[in-house]
């Protein structure tokens, strides 16, 4: 075969997809019955594909791995990705956030106009077919007909980062790289929930969403909706600062972050006999989850000017993030120094590499799946190049 791309999810297919329109014979290997299972399953409360907003805007959500992704994702942003759905029969709409979304909001009508398509150009999707590593040059494989042993002219990994194992992306591969001479960043959870302890009276709230109020994380603020869990806290809000937070930062929430510290003292004046429960649904309307939340981190509820303080910055208690399976995400992964600029392992010619197993770490809303596309494009055009330059 001309072209063997390890991993059948977004980043290897947009690479096969990429190689058989420049008209190599392209195989991919999916240890999985069946490809892009993680994919379809954040498809399933409805697939984010990207985020339409201004493109310095959104590199700048890739932090310092801004500079290095930018060409990739200049090539192939936001509204290339609506472009790309579009061709597949899928018409796209943007929310009110900025997210876009296919009509449809299911991963998987668009999964299937893809597979058909790159059917439709010669790709060969194998089907159980695990890589084991390097037996010698040959990249090794467990398969339902036996170990099998490849030697492709060009190769792509495509094999995701460490979480969500039981979807495919287990992580297994970065021994095996460091073994050849690749330096892998280690992994890290990202887009993660955090583990709270909570107290017994907490247990009526779990499942209950926490919505208008602001995150506060050393200098970043979020502005989100969050979950209380019998685990801890997750959901959009906490996702957004999860790095902070991995890093060490507090968390702080401002429960009304529409009213200011000065208006919340005035309004508290005057409790007389009223209990300071009573008096915070009357005065702010503060009850249900969010009063729960006070008087897990605040008890004993103070009176007067600290409450007030209290309100607007709530110190929230955590004991790290959840474990890394659980993640959305990964930070770590193949770090760049380790990669040529069209993601080439320095260490291993005519292999190239793209997505999650990159080091690279962004935010939920888009900006995950955008650039698992992009880099996989990438991959493939410049794997398609070494074919063209090594072409007897």
């Amino acid at each position: 075969m001309d072209a063997l791309v390890i991993g059948a999810g977004p980043a290897g297919l947009m690479a096969a997809e990429e190689l058989a329109q420049g008209g190599a014979r392209v195989t991919v290997a999916e240890a999985k019955p069946s490809p892009a299972r993680k994919f379809l399953m954040a498809g399933k409360s409805g697939l984010n594909l990207t985020k339409d907003e201004d493109r310095d805007a959104f590199i700048a959500q890739y932090r310092e791995a801004a500079g290095w992704l930018r060409p990739m994702l200049d090539s192939f942003g936001p509204a290339e990705v609506q472009d790309w759905a579009r061709a597949l029969g899928q018409e796209v709409f943007t929310g009110s956030s900025g997210r876009v979304f296919p009509r449809v909001m299911k991963g998987s009508p668009l999964l299937r106009a893809w597979l058909a398509r790159l059917q439709g150009r010669g790709v060969e999707l194998r089907h159980r077919w695990r890589w084991t590593g390097f037996d010698g040059k040959a990249l090794a494989f467990d398969t339902a007909d036996g170990p099998c042993r490849l030697t492709p002219r060009v190769t792509i990994l495509a094999l995701g980062g460490a979480s969500w194992s039981r979807l495919g992306s287990d992580g297994a591969w970065a021994p095996w790289l460091r073994g050849q001479g690749v330096e892998v960043a280690p992994f890290a959870p990202a887009n993660m929930g955090f583990v709270v302890n909570w107290s017994p009276h907490m247990a009526q709230w779990f499942g209950t969403p926490v919505k208008g109020s602001l995150l506060i994380a050393s200098d970043r603020q979020e502005r989100g909706e969050f979950v209380i869990s019998a685990r801890g806290i997750e959901g959009g809000g906490i996702y957004a600062i999860s790095r902070d937070l991995r890093e060490g930062a507090s968390l702080r929430i401002d429960l009304l972050p529409d009213v200011s510290e000065g208006e919340v003292a005035q309004r508290l004046q005057g409790q007389g006999r009223q209990t300071v429960a009573n008096h915070l649904r009357k005065a702010l309307r503060i009850d249900g989850v969010k009063l729960a939340l006070l008087q897990e981190f605040g008890r004993p509820l103070p009176k007067g000017p600290a409450l007030g303080a209290l309100i607007k910055a709530l110190p929230l208690r955590h004991a790290g993030p959840r474990p890394l399976d659980e993640a959305i995400s990964v930070a770590g992964g193949i770090r760049q120094a380790a990669l040529t600029d069209g993601l080439e392992l320095r260490a291993l010619p005519s292999i190239f590499a793209c997505g999650e197993m990159l080091d690279w770490e962004a935010p939920t809303g888009g900006y995950l799946l955008t650039a698992c596309l992009a880099t996989g494009r990438w991959a493939g055009q410049a794997a398609l190049r070494r074919l063209r330059e090594d072409r007897p």
